[in-house]
C-alpha cells in the first residue's frame, strides 16, 4: 500500500501522520502510533476490549519469522479485508485501535522516581584511587630471558 492509498484509506477517520517504518509505514494519530502498513497487510492495534472483534471477523495477529522462531505480536491485528470497501467502519475501527493503543500507552508510564536523601556525615563524592604504574613495553621478565638463551 502506498501512502496516497493509505490517506484516501484513513480520510472518514481523520488526518493521520504516515512515517516509513519497518518495510512498510506507521500510521499515527494525535502522536499515537496505532497502525502498520506492511506488505503482509494492515494491522491495527488491539487489546482485550478489542481483540474478541478482530477474532469474530476471522482476522489473526501480526506476526513475522526470525531464523529461529515465528514471533506472534498479539497487540496488532490484521483488518478484515471488507474494511477496505466501506470507509465510515473502517474509521470505527480505526478509533477502536487509537483507544487500544491510548490505553497500553497509560499502562506503560513509568513510575514517579523517589528522592534519595544522603545521610549527612557521608562525602558527597568519593575520591578517586590513583591508577596503577604501567608495565614498561619491551623488557621481558628474567625467566622469559633464561628460558631464551637455553634455547
Amino acid at each position: 500500500m502506498d501512502r496516497e492509498f493509505l490517506i484516501d484509506l484513513f480520510a472518514d477517520f481523520g488526518p493521520v501522520a504516515i512515517r516509513k517504518m519497518f518495510s512498510g509505514y506507521g500510521i499515527s494519530a494525535d502522536g499515537i502510533n496505532f497502525a502498520l502498513s506492511l506488505r503482509a497487510g494492515l494491522f491495527f492495534r488491539a487489546d482485550e476490549m478489542t481483540i474478541p472483534d478482530y477474532e469474530a471477523e476471522g482476522s489473526k495477529p501480526f506476526q513475522y519469522s526470525t531464523r529461529a522462531k515465528t514471533v506472534l505480536v498479539n497487540s496488532y491485528w490484521e483488518l478484515p479485508a471488507r474494511l477496505f470497501d466501506d470507509s465510515a467502519e473502517l474509521a470505527q475501527w480505526a478509533r477502536a485501535a487509537l483507544a487500544a493503543a491510548q490505553r497500553a500507552k497509560v499502562k506503560k508510564r513509568p513510575k514517579a522516581k523517589k528522592a534519595v536523601k544522603k545521610p549527612a556525615n557521608q562525602p558527597a563524592k568519593k575520591v578517586a584511587k590513583p591508577a596503577k604504574a604501567a608495565k614498561k613495553v619491551g623488557k621481558k621478565s628474567p625467566a622469559r630471558e633464561r628460558a631464551t638463551r637455553r634455547a
